[in-house]
């Protein structure tokens, strides 16, 4: 009799446990939408493999003992239920662009850029709208950021910005600043406007001059953070920070059913870990009263919901709120 109890009470366990399905197939698809969950999935990757959405994701884990001091804001802010910082800020153009990481793992490195160029146009109430450059903490930042295109981590990028100092840089061919990205941008995903993406490459050489016909110096060009910090965890000291200083960098962990986002409010469903991922948050709100943060991604803009998706705010999802780091520019 015990027997039977025992095996009917594990036939109920697997009855109820959610099935598992690797990337970037067709059932995980279906899987996904066809549960009752806060989010649709589509196809987003085609023709790559596991192996190069993996390479993509370039957070790696952090160095206890290499942690940025934690800031801890005064909660004496009355925050609103919905925060947009592009709508918050809309003299800031940076704010609302796509960018794109190209076939690298450089998400740590654009993560920190974004947020950092957001930030000094915030701090200057317009008047300062400089692109940092990608391209200058990838190649130049070396092994205290970890190994460029193969990761890195996102808080040696915001104490390079501080010791070190980044040049201005716009995206692929855009002729911006002193050092844009020289990684094109490719077609991760659909079959869309850019060429296909190819194998994870080799990270660019540092070049520590500006490109031709750019009319300052590399060392004159130099932008540089005052302070650099982690957020806690708790999610009003995040709400806070952004409301007050603009978007932040996070990073969580990638499942394998992340790449096949396409609107709604992620949570983690099914499959396996693929990596950590570097990204910014710009805002919060609700969503059929799902709680989420705003989120962009590096992916462009065929990607998700034109790159920016939405992602459980509250419950520390694939630990996203136990991973951001942010920054005060030098003005």
């Amino acid at each position: 009799m015990k027997v039977l109890v025992i095996l009917l009470t594990l036939a109920v366990g697997l009855s109820q446990a959610k099935p598992y399905y690797g990337a970037l197939t067709g059932k995980l698809i279906d899987y996904i939408n066809s549960i009752n969950t806060t989010w649709k999935a589509g196809v987003n990757f085609e023709g790559v493999s596991v192996k190069y959405v993996k390479g993509l994701c370039g957070a790696l884990k952090e160095d206890p003992s290499k942690k940025l001091p934690v800031k801890v804001h005064p909660l004496n802010v009355l925050l609103p239920d919905t925060f947009d910082a592009r709508q918050q800020w809309p003299n800031c153009p940076t704010i609302k662009e796509v960018r794109d990481q190209a076939s690298c793992g450089s998400c740590w490195a654009f993560g920190a850029v974004e947020a950092m160029s957001d930030r000094y146009c915030i701090a200057s109430n317009g008047q300062v709208n400089v692109h940092v450059s990608a391209e200058d903490l990838l190649c130049c930042c070396g092994f205290q950021c970890g190994d460029g295109c193969n990761g890195g981590f996102p808080s040696g990028a915001w104490e390079y910005w501080v010791n070190t100092g980044l040049v201005s840089g716009g995206q692929y061919g855009t002729k911006q600043g002193c050092s844009p990205y020289t990684l094109p941008h490719c077609d991760h995903h659909v079959s869309g406007k850019y060429q296909p993406c190819g194998d994870i490459v080799p990270t660019p050489k540092c070049v520590k001059s500006c490109e031709e016909g750019y009319n300052v110096t590399y060392e004159n060009d130099k932008h540089f953070g005052s302070t650099s910090y982690a957020v806690s965890s708790d999610v009003n000291q995040i709400m806070t920070e952004i409301y007050k200083n603009g978007p932040v960098e996070a990073a969580f962990t990638v499942y394998a059913d992340f790449p096949s986002y396409k609107s709604g409010v992620y949570q983690h469903e099914s499959g396996e870990a693929l990596g950590g991922h570097a990204i910014k948050i710009l805002g919060w709100g609700t969503e059929d009263n799902t709680p989420y943060w705003l989120v962009a991604n590096s992916w462009n803009e065929d990607w998700g919901d034109q790159v920016f998706f939405k992602i459980l705010r509250g419950k520390d999802e694939c630990g996203i709120e136990g991973q951001v780091v942010a920054g005060t520019p030098k003005m």
